[in-house]
């Protein structure tokens, strides 16, 4: 599978955890990459899901947020959540 397959998978799967919770709700960038590789091998699945996740907020897909906060930019800790005019 090449890098832009996963990348599309790693998006769909960001979008479809968010569809699961509540307008407001979140999800973790560890929950996306468990759900695309399950298992103990979820975390080198991580760099992936930072990049996908830089592209949607790009796309004004997502937004981030750490402790309720909204965040600008993906530093340190994040939530990945919709954006608030969705």
């Amino acid at each position: 599978m090449g890098r832009a397959s996963v990348e599309d998978k790693v998006r769909k799967a960001v979008l479809d955890l968010l569809a699961t919770r509540r307008a407001e709700g979140s999800v973790c960038p560890s929950e996306v990459a468990r759900a695309i590789s399950p298992g103990s091998d979820w975390l080198s699945a991580m760099p992936i899901v930072h990049a996908a996740v830089d592209k949607l907020i790009a796309e004004n897909r997502v937004r981030l947020s750490w402790k309720g906060e909204p965040l600008a930019l993906r530093k340190g800790p994040y939530r990945i959540g919709r954006p608030i005019n969705n």
